[in-house]
């Protein structure tokens, strides 16, 4: 088994390109969460020449939208929500300065040009564990867009939260990977 790469946030470029698909990491430190409303919203600042409600420079966005927390608890349960919801709105946080993404399934030719131009990754998280996976987050709060409620943005805290290098700098997808290698398993079995 792979040993896991430790990441320390911010998360800079540098560090983005050190990483190679398929690697196993923990991130720790501060990540936000946001999912497509909260995304919709940034852009819409953006459009309106105001500032974004955090430094997106050298951060990773958690796409989830956490279920309430239970007494006693944190966070509720944080799994990843599907990827392609933010294609529309990721290529413009790249371009200021994101630096990772975090979620699960394909994502669009358009954000992978800007990870490549950009150097960003995009890691997986695995979906249906999120009861597993908000165990690593040590610390919450809501940033902006209350009104939002589960889907507002969110600073959270993470310690050791497991994620894949689905997608790395240079375009790497592990997506494509993998059905490349099932159409050769597949033929091979012919």
């Amino acid at each position: 088994m792979n040993k896991k790469i430790r990441i320390e946030t911010p998360f800079t470029r540098e560090a983005a390109r050190r990483l190679k698909v398929g690697d196993a990491v923990e991130i720790n430190g501060i990540i936000y969460a946001a999912r497509d409303a909260a995304h919709r919203k940034m852009i819409e600042m953006l459009d309106e020449g105001k500032e974004l409600p955090f430094d997106i420079k050298d951060q990773i966005i958690y796409y989830v939208g956490p279920c309430p927390a239970r007494p006693g608890s944190i966070i509720g349960s944080a799994g990843p929500t599907t990827s392609g919801r933010m294609d529309a709105y990721a290529p413009s946080l790249i371009e200021l300065g994101l630096t990772g993404m975090i979620g699960k399934g394909l994502r669009s030719k358009q954000v992978i040009d800007a990870m490549i131009g950009s150097g960003a990754v995009y890691f997986g998280a695995l979906g249906g564990a999120g009861a597993l996976l908000s165990r690593c987050i040590i610390a919450e709060e809501i940033t902006a867009f209350h009104e939002l409620g589960t889907e507002a943005l969110r600073k959270l805290t993470v310690k050791n939260f497991p994620a894949t290098v689905v997608i790395d700098c240079a375009g790497n997808d592990l997506y494509q990977i993998g059905k490349e290698k099932f159409r050769i398993m597949k033929n091979a079995c012919r």
